[in-house]
């Protein structure tokens, strides 16, 4: 067990947090009241591990309230999917394993020619290379699991939560959101929750600018792909909504912070001022 985990889970034992308080905005159906083991991520969120860089985007990702909303128990099966650089895989990873629970991260399929012969390869060797790369960012020399879509041998339906963030966009780009969310819900047990976050278009927004190129979708749109790969829509928040951000950019969301790619001198403190993009958040439940 490592230095963090002994230190939090002294640290649980004072901590209080009260998330009853939340505004969950437009929801369609409440899940079930904020179970008492959400309320000790207290800790992981302030954990002199993360990065200043990470800790600085938490006013836009509203991590508390979403690990609440998804109603995420950290001793369940807790999956990541294309955990990318670890700013959940930092938070989750170390609290499910305080908690007893198993966290993984999830890998997208090998099999996507779209990513290139070296991206294939690397997503190929994504269970071995993944927990070695969250060890430093995490404080866990072990408890971290990894797993991709192209071989679920021996976890079908075991796992209680998938979250997916940001990444619907690049699955619809590549080809493969149907084949992904398919094996996702081989991996949940009947009744399994997946939590999506996702940058939103307008519902008027052209079809050219939601074919996943400039990484904003409808809302309408997720949940067809979601309903018709195996999936109820439980329901919906704006706790990470942002009305500043119109969501039609040229160059797409990468236009915004953190990226602000091709964004000149100029214009980028107008950027800076909108903040991260404007998204969905969204709990699905297999049907």
């Amino acid at each position: 067990m490592s230095k963090f985990v002994k230190s939090s889970m002294a640290a649980m034992a004072v901590a209080a947090m009260s998330l009853g308080a939340c505004n969950y905005g437009s929801i369609t159906e409440l899940p079930a009241p904020v179970d008492a083991a959400v309320k000790s991520i207290d800790p992981y969120l302030a954990s002199p591990i993360r990065t200043d860089a990470d800790k600085s985007r938490d006013q836009y990702r509203h991590p508390k309230e979403t690990v609440a909303f998804f109603q995420i128990n950290p001793k369940g099966k807790i999956g990541e999917y294309a955990p990318g650089g670890g700013w959940w895989t930092a938070i989750l990873a170390p609290w499910v394993a305080t908690n007893g629970g198993q966290y993984y991260g999830i890998g997208f399929n090998p099999d996507t020619p779209a990513l290139g012969e070296q991206g294939m390869t690397n997503a190929a060797n994504f269970g071995t290379s993944f927990p070695e790369r969250m060890a430093p960012k995490t404080g866990l020399t072990g408890g971290i699991g990894a797993i991709h879509l192209g071989n679920l041998a021996g976890h079908e339906g075991s796992f209680d939560f998938i979250m997916a963030t940001r990444m619907m966009h690049n699955m619809l780009r590549w080809g493969v959101i149907d084949r992904e969310f398919q094996a996702m819900g081989t991996l949940l047990k009947p009744g399994g929750l997946i939590g999506i976050e996702q940058h939103r278009a307008p519902a008027n927004a052209a079809e050219s600018y939601v074919d996943g190129s400039k990484g904003y979708l409808k809302e309408s749109q997720v949940i067809a792909i979601m309903e018709r790969n195996g999936f109820e829509l439980v329901a919906k928040s704006e706790i990470n909504a942002n009305p500043m951000d119109p969501a039609n950019h040229a160059e797409g969301v990468w236009t915004l912070p953190p990226a602000l790619r091709g964004a000149s001198e100029a214009d980028k403190p107008k950027l800076e001022a909108i903040g991260e993009s404007d998204r969905m958040t969204m709990l699905f439940r297999k049907k």
